[in-house]
């Protein structure tokens, strides 16, 4: 069998915290506004560079890498690089001191993550690789527009990374379905660029293209497996805003259990939320063997992106 299985994972948040006082104080604002608005209760800012953030949430996972050049592939998801050359990817490289390596930093978004984990496991199939290291990293505080009280409140910086490999029990064939699409016509209701670093958000375009296409793949992608809802364990989207995923778990019909969040405590963290989310999960002991979960990515391109994974 050629069945691909999480093998470790973790993040790294900065120290600075950000608590919603600060905007509070700044927007002249109810204290209560922006959580019962956006689910945030506070985020990270950074003082350290986006490539040393990554390679941060990739340090234990390395340590305890038997062989460090098991590891053919490292792919990283972002928006926020100010790197052209060398990447993201490559500083990792160096920093776990792997031999020979491909290098590789992508664009797709802020729901950019499950595109990147994608392209590792066709990696790992095609047996160019024996295992890939999958990071999200983001440094959303050099892109807040401060005086823009309608996304300065929602971003923060943070990285994730989950190790992926091919499963040691080969009479096991586990589950894994991707569905990637891009909708390119509306790419200019969500943007950044490097020159100016602000983010531009059309908010109620943003949500009517999430809580739609979202439901929308997530249905396809269970009815082309055969499955039903209730035998997936998590939806663990990209964290965005509380009500984007209150109107996700709404539309699918289902608890609000099944859609893990973590938002409250990290914030939007675009590419790193889907992965620092995932360890959360781990570290909270709430996915076993055999579980079936869904990594639902949206957000600028307009990108939509959703795997269906058995842990």
């Amino acid at each position: 069998m050629n069945s691909i299985t999480i093998l470790a994972s973790d993040f790294y948040l900065p120290s600075k915290e950000i608590s919603n006082d600060y905007f509070n104080k700044k927007f002249n604002i109810d204290e209560n506004w922006i959580e019962k608005r956006t689910g945030i209760k506070k985020r990270f800012f950074s003082r350290s560079s986006i490539c040393e953030m990554a390679y941060k949430s990739c340090k234990n996972i390395a340590e305890n890498e038997k062989n460090i050049n098991d590891i053919g592939l490292i792919i990283v998801a972002t928006t926020s690089t100010d790197n052209l050359m060398p990447g993201i990817s490559h500083y990792i490289q160096r920093k776990l001191k792997i031999d020979e390596c491909i290098c590789l930093d992508i664009l797709a978004g802020c729901g950019g993550y499950p595109n990147a984990f994608d392209i590792a496991v066709k990696y790992i199939k095609l047996g160019e690789v024996k295992k890939a290291l999958v990071v999200g990293v983001e440094k959303l505080s050099d892109y807040i527009n401060e005086d823009d009280i309608n996304t300065s409140i929602l971003f923060g910086d943070g990285a994730g990374a989950i190790l992926i490999g091919k499963d040691e029990n080969t009479s096991i064939n586990k589950l894994y379905k991707c569905k990637i699409r891009n909708l390119a016509e509306h790419s200019e209701i969500l943007t950044a660029d490097n020159k100016n670093k602000k983010i531009y958000m059309d908010g109620t375009a943003i949500y009517k293209f999430a809580v739609t296409e979202t439901v929308r793949i997530v249905n396809e992608i269970l009815e082309e497996n055969n499955l039903k809802i209730d035998e997936i364990k998590y939806i663990i989207p990209h964290q965005s805003n509380k009500k984007i995923l209150d109107s996700i778990t709404k539309r699918l019909n289902i608890n609000q259990e099944k859609v893990y969040t973590n938002l409250s405590n990290v914030g939007n963290t675009f590419c790193a939320s889907i992965p620092i989310a995932v360890s959360n999960l781990y570290k909270e002991n709430k996915l076993n063997k055999k579980d079936k979960v869904i990594l639902l990515g949206y957000g600028g391109g307009l990108n939509i992106s959703c795997i269906l994974l058995e842990i």
